[in-house]
């Protein structure tokens, strides 16, 4: 999930009201609540538009990031609260180009919450950091009244090491790249709302969260030039595809019919009126690297079981600087906007 230093550029004036419902970094609600308020607010750098900030330390690189969790429900097919908090947190390093080291946790409680829950929520945490080979080192916890947190939120933050001559950053798209995908999207949100809504498919519906950094690390050990690497969480491939653009100031063309997408999850969409290219996922990648290099790339990926669904599913263009489009099956070209706000709210 997007952790970035208040990522979204071109900080502007916030229009007077309230916080709404705008959930997450997808949509062009939160977009404006980041880029007219927090960066002005905080002083952020708006160049810094990445899943994790880059700090010097020690001679060092770092990575750091930081996250909050407040899916609902807490456990959903495939995960829960606990895991996916570790492994979005991970996965936000990875997209740095970084080893991912340790991590810090913060817990919010709600006056009631059984210990037995709580207790497998960070049971599940503490099996993730060990899956991610990280350690959770650190950490808070603060009980609000009754009613005032629905369970239990969780915040956490990482760090990692980032090696000497790893670049990854959307200023190094460019025209001529390839974009892949780790393998099929939209379980995430799919599965969360199905439980959610109480909906049941005839062919269940699991979330992919999981850790992607493992994936990173094989890409770059086959000495692969890996120019951005994203992992498409809140607003799904289109938003990530949007703000690498208008990052970049390339355009970007993908095709509707390689883009992967099981058809437990494309029947779903359907039947609740979703676009998948907008669904959430929590274990997918999204690379941006020379289309030369996007074979050796696919078959890097595919020879890892998470990756083995990995594909080829679009180009970056020279412009008009922002455009994001998707062929269709027909032949057409639709334009990929951000949503104004998120079509699944709270699935992270």
């Amino acid at each position: 999930m997007t952790a970035d230093p208040f990522s979204l550029a071109c900080p502007r004036p916030l229009r007077h009201g309230s916080v709404q419902m705008a959930h997450g970094g997808g949509g062009r609600l939160m977009k404006e609540l980041i880029e007219g308020l927090f960066m002005p607010a905080l002083g952020t750098d708006p160049a810094g538009q990445h899943d994790s900030a880059v700090v010097e330390a020690g001679g060092a690189r770092l990575a750091f990031t930081t996250d909050g969790f407040v899916v609902q429900p807490r456990v959903f097919p495939g995960g829960d609260l606990g895991e996916l908090a570790v492994y979005g947190t991970v996965n936000d390093l990875a997209m740095a180009g970084a080893t991912p080291l340790a991590l810090s946790t913060a817990f919010i409680l709600e006056e009631g919450l059984p210990l037995e829950e709580l207790a497998k929520l960070a049971a599940s945490m503490k099996t993730a950091a060990d899956r991610c080979g990280v350690r959770l080192v650190t950490g808070d916890t603060k009980v609000v009244d009754r009613g005032k947190a629905d369970g239990v939120f969780i915040t956490t933050a990482g760090i990692g090491l980032i090696s000497a001559g790893v670049d990854v950053h959307p200023r190094r798209v460019q025209p001529g790249d390839a974009v892949l995908v780790s393998g099929d999207l939209g379980r995430h949100g799919i599965a969360v709302m199905s439980v959610r809504e109480g909906l049941a498919f005839e062919s269940p519906v699991a979330s992919d969260c999981g850790p992607v950094h493992h994936l990173v690390r094989a890409l770059q050990d086959a000495g692969l030039d890996l120019h951005c690497l994203r992992d498409p969480t809140r607003g799904g491939l289109a938003s990530v595809l949007n703000e690498i653009a208008t990052s970049a100031g390339v355009a970007i063309e993908a095709v509707e019919a390689a883009v992967p997408v099981d058809e437990a999850v494309a029947t779903a969409c359907e039947i609740l009126g979703l676009d998948p290219l907008y669904v959430a996922c929590e274990g997918r990648l999204v690379v941006f690297l020379p289309g030369a290099q996007a074979d050796r790339a696919l078959a890097v990926l595919r020879s890892i079981p998470e990756g083995s669904g990995a594909a080829n599913i679009g180009r970056v263009t020279q412009g008009p600087s922002g455009r994001v489009t998707v062929k269709t099956s027909l032949g057409t070209l639709r334009l990929l906007d951000l949503l104004s706000g998120e079509q699944l709210p709270r699935i992270c």
